[in-house]
């Protein structure tokens, strides 16, 4: 891939020429550099990455034109959105989709995060017609890779991740999962997330100047970089979930190989090891050292177990900690959404430390300051 041939073609292809900040260059280096380098792809992987690199170039460009010529979205306000993060694999996607039954809330939808011009409208939001063009995605990842949904399962027409957003300014973990890129990784957790968030706060302003609501948000991600999300976001409710670390790991690992395996037909099982205990391990150490400067009264603390246990109760107590109840609505919603079990019909998601070329021991002994301070066990995990 060549970058500035793919800034010239999503340029021509968006009929925009003007990327506002254009911070988003550093990433778009560094990440294509890594594509080629590193990911071992195939001609489908060039032929996906190079597209979905485009589609957000593209939609990058149409956001700042629409936030150009409708200065108005620079006022609107948002306002005390819950935030869930921890580890990956440790329940932040089942509480999220919990929160997101709720009535009272708004969150990133799936169609809307990578193709938001225009902003969708809130009278005909349940029938946009991006939400047939998600669909349609889905359907194909489906038929390329049709384990991946027992491992992590999104409904095209349900809530996603921010980093479907902060992958439009090339920091983002979203390109960590799908390839394997670990020199663009380790320069992602350490670079400076400030224009990341900084545009990510922009869209949601964008989003909700035609579809309001409080918004209920979600990524891992956000564990890195809490100073920067709480920069943008000074009243937000954080909410993490805690899990074995070893398990997490594990599955973690097992998760991207399946995913990277989409588009590679290399082995790249050392690097991911390496690459995802790293990434969980920066996650533990920086949310310590956040917790030690704050306090704890920032955070709801979940843990999986008691989670899986008794979902609603955990929603309830969370927003107890936040000086709120859970209404009526909002658990009769909730309830129904656990009734329907979306993951009905998927084959178990199965996995081993050793399938994964991890240590549990070592894993276990470089997690045991987190797993004390939340109160998890770190096992030796699955096989």
């Amino acid at each position: 891939m060549d970058t500035a041939g793919l800034i010239e073609q999503a340029s021509d292809q968006a009929g925009l020429d003007n990327w506002g900040d254009e911070s988003f260059r550093d990433g778009l280096e560094r990440l294509v550099g890594a594509l080629d380098a590193e990911a071992g792809l195939s001609e489908l992987g060039v032929l996906a990455l190079e597209q979905q690199v485009l589609a957000n170039l593209t939609n990058r460009l149409r956001v700042t034109a629409w936030v150009r010529s409708h200065p108005v979205v620079l006022a609107e306000r948002v306002e005390r959105p819950i935030i869930v993060l921890g580890m990956p694999r440790t329940g932040t996607t089942l509480l999220h989709e919990l929160f997101h039954r709720d009535p009272a809330n708004r969150s990133l939808m799936r169609w809307e995060a990578l193709d938001c011009v225009p902003p969708p409208d809130a009278a005909s939001f349940e029938n946009d017609p991006r939400i047939a063009a998600s669909r349609a995605a889905a359907d194909a990842m489906d038929a390329l890779n049709p384990d991946f949904g027992a491992m992590h399962y999104e409904a095209p027409d349900g809530p996603t991740e921010c980093v479907a957003v902060l992958s439009q300014e090339f920091r983002s973990l979203l390109w960590s999962v799908v390839a394997n890129v670990p020199s663009y990784t380790r320069w992602m957790i350490d670079a400076d997330p400030r224009p990341a968030y900084a545009y990510h706060h922009l869209v949601l302003q964008m989003l909700q100047s035609r579809a309001p609501g409080r918004w209920a948000l979600k990524t891992p991600h956000h564990a890195l970089f809490l100073d920067a999300v709480l920069a943008e976001y000074p009243d937000a409710r954080l909410v993490m979930t805690h899990r074995d670390p070893v398990t997490v790991v594990t599955s973690l690992c097992s998760l991207a190989r399946t995913l990277g395996g989409t588009f590679s037909a290399d082995d790249h099982t050392a690097d991911l090891a390496s690459t995802w205990t790293d990434v969980a391990s920066a996650i533990t150490e920086r949310v310590l050292a956040f917790r030690d400067r704050h306090g704890d009264e920032r955070v709801a603390d979940v843990r999986y177990d008691e989670l899986v246990a008794n979902p609603i109760r955990v929603v309830g107590r969370v927003l107890g900690h936040f000086g709120e109840t859970l209404s009526p609505a909002a658990e009769a919603a909730m309830r129904g959404y656990l009734a329907e079990d979306p993951h009905r019909g998927f084959t178990p998601h199965r996995y081993t430390a050793a399938d994964v070329g991890l240590d549990p021991r070592a894993v276990a002994e470089r997690f045991g300051p987190y797993a004390e301070r939340f109160g998890v066990e770190a096992t030796a995990g699955p096989g």
